[in-house]
């Protein structure tokens, strides 16, 4: 924290006046699925980033990242262009998005302090937005409350970058609790938190550096007549979590998208299954079933690979050495640990979810997947952590 108020005075000449801390995060189970409507289960994590931002004399904006020893600046008339500033337009996207809601802001000094880079893909980025909106608010004395927020950062999300607005990505950096998941619910726009207080377990996030490829192309799915063809199938039941699921009878199921091409068919399918899956790992969690959280959790990475087809054999490797450690012999429904591919589309990204005892070994087949494959991992040993605060 000092650390962060220094480098910002050495860069600009005086202390920052406002100093946020927003979490990383990851998502569980579902973050395929916002396009539907349906539901996604995410983690805020201790991979802090922190915005620092002071006033200026002038009406421009600067921006700097130690860690990549990069400096960005733009001017007022300037932004309404979006130059490639790459992780700067993060930053300028909220600006823009309290600019274009009518709001006057006065030019100011960013410095971006995060230890993990955006390239990671574990929410760094958004981190970087949900942490640059609230310390505009903050300085600016805008006195936006969260929907506001919202909304500026949709705007800027929408307008400038010309990217999806993700909620589930937003709201979890928001709302995450040392303590507690966050399930985020895209049809009512709103999130609540889930229990998961397992001190036994540890959580690692690892990044296997495979380099990143285009299997297939989302997009085709994400269009009006699938989420026609799966509202269809969309089953309002009172005692459901959530008050609905997908239909349940296969035939019925294959009746319905049977009018899409195969390939439509197969991903559609998949997100009906994701669903579920999230309602078991929220069933589990509500119930204290670790091994039921587990099992849902690693059947959605089967889903993942074998419907939705986004993973690939080095991920694969890694979780099957995985499930190989600490087997529960007893019962094989109920896992002592789990793990999935995380990150939208093919993410080289991966979690594991394990005893405290049984990490050594899980960082010994980490080596071996260095030897076997040739990319060198990196893996972070995280747990929930609080969602954006002001710290100074």
């Amino acid at each position: 924290m000092d650390l962060v108020k220094d480098i910002h005075k050495s860069e600009y000449g005086q202390f920052p006046d406002v100093v946020v801390c927003t979490p990383g995060r990851f998502h569980l189970i579902g973050e395929h699925s916002w396009f539907f409507r349906d539901k996604t289960l995410s983690m805020g994590v201790n991979l802090p980033v922190y915005v620092a931002v002071s006033f200026r004399d002038d009406a421009a904006f600067h921006f700097y990242f130690p860690q990549l020893k990069d400096r960005k600046k733009i001017s007022m008339l300037g932004m309404k262009y979006r130059k490639e500033d790459r992780w700067a337009n993060s930053i300028k996207a909220m600006i823009y998005g309290f600019i274009s809601g009518g709001f006057e802001l006065k030019g100011m000094n960013f410095t971006i302090y995060s230890d993990i880079l955006p390239s990671a893909g574990f929410g760094i980025n958004t981190a970087m937005k949900v942490g640059s909106a609230y310390a505009i608010n903050e300085l600016q004395k805008l006195n936006c409350d969260e929907p506001q927020i919202l909304q500026a950062m949709a705007r800027g999300n929408l307008r400038f970058l010309n990217s999806n607005h993700y909620l589930s990505d937003i709201l979890a950096a928001i709302h995450s609790d040392k303590k507690s998941l966050v399930l985020t619910d895209h049809a009512t726009k709103s999130c609540q938190l889930l229990p998961f207080d397992y001190p036994e377990k540890k959580i690692i996030l690892v990044d296997t550096k495979v380099p990143r490829v285009n299997i297939w192309n989302e997009e085709i799915i994400r269009e009006p007549e699938s989420a026609l063809l799966l509202g269809e199938l969309k089953d309002r039941k009172s005692y459901v979590r959530g008050g609905w699921r997908y239909e349940e009878n296969p035939h019925e199921v294959n009746l319905v998208l049977s009018i899409a091409p195969e390939m439509i068919h197969k991903k559609l399918n998949s997100i009906i299954k994701e669903h579920q899956f999230v309602l078991d790992a929220w069933d589990g969690l509500d119930k204290g079933s670790f091994g039921k959280f587990a099992r849902a959790v690693n059947h959605s990475h089967e889903n993942m690979r074998d419907e939705y087809e986004i993973s690939c054999p080095e991920i694969d490797w890694v979780l099957k050495r995985l499930s190989e450690i600490n087997p529960n012999n007893d019962d094989s429904r109920n896992p002592f640990n789990c793990g999935r591919i995380t990150g939208k589309g093919f993410g080289r990204c991966l979690y594991a979810i394990l005893d405290e005892k049984d990490v050594p070994e899980f960082n010994n087949k980490l080596s071996e997947f260095t030897k076997i494959f040739g990319f060198r991992t990196s893996s972070h040993i995280v747990e929930p952590a609080e969602g954006v605060h002001i710290v100074s």
